[in-house]
């Protein structure tokens, strides 16, 4: 199959992944179902959100894209941060560093112990890509107001994000694009892309939003 370049295909990343050749991708930048039920102050959910089925499979497979000494960033739920992490090394990553967003404003009701404040990613590497160590791993966090998704993520972080681990020229890949922020990202900053998403009405507002952009 010929890289598609530039644009979000509606489907299901395990059956799409397979089909793109081994290490082709330069940086792969997502932020997947968190396995936590998420339900929204305005009661949207997110696909796959009930089970971690896809996690193994889903990871195994962006290791395999992605080129040798490359980097990716996951973002990822806390609750379930062991099964995580458990599919990144069975994949065949290696975690390297790991991003804190703060938050001003809680992320859901409180119903929880604490008030739930800030975003996180692990930094995720094939091979042994070489350090920059120039982006900080705590960074400031933009409100979107969710408008376009319940866990829409600020295209200031992704920007910076793709910055710090995409070379120039690069290619993006997104296998859980949502609404198409990281694309987003990409494309403001020069670099090729390519998204994956499932639910169609999210594959429809990324793609628009894409042609806007």
């Amino acid at each position: 199959m010929t890289l598609p370049l530039n644009t979000i295909l509606n489907g299901d990343c395990l059956g799409v992944l397979p089909t793109l050749p081994a290490q082709s991708i330069d940086f792969v930048l997502t932020d997947p179902p968190y396995i936590t039920r998420y339900r929204s102050r305005d009661g949207r959910t997110v696909r796959n959100d009930d089970n971690d089925t896809w996690l193994k499979p889903a990871f195994a497979e962006m290791h395999r894209v992605l080129c040798q000494h490359s980097y990716a960033v996951s973002f990822y739920g806390w609750p379930h941060a062991d099964r995580f992490m458990t599919a990144f090394k069975e994949a065949g990553f290696r975690v390297v560093g790991h991003l804190m967003f703060p938050k001003c404003y809680s992320s859901n009701r409180n119903t929880g112990h604490v008030k739930y404040q800030h975003e996180c990613a692990y930094l995720l590497a094939k091979g042994y890509p070489v350090p920059r160590g120039e982006l900080p791993d705590v960074l400031p966090w933009t409100y979107t107001g969710n408008k376009l998704h319940p866990t829409q993520k600020p295209v200031s972080i992704l920007r910076s994000l793709v910055a710090a681990f995409c070379p120039k020229g690069g290619i993006v890949l997104d296998p859980f694009a949502g609404s198409g922020s990281s694309l987003v990202a990409a494309r403001q900053l020069g670099r090729h892309w390519m998204g994956i998403e499932l639910d169609s009405v999210y594959h429809t507002i990324a793609s628009e939003r894409l042609a806007w952009t």
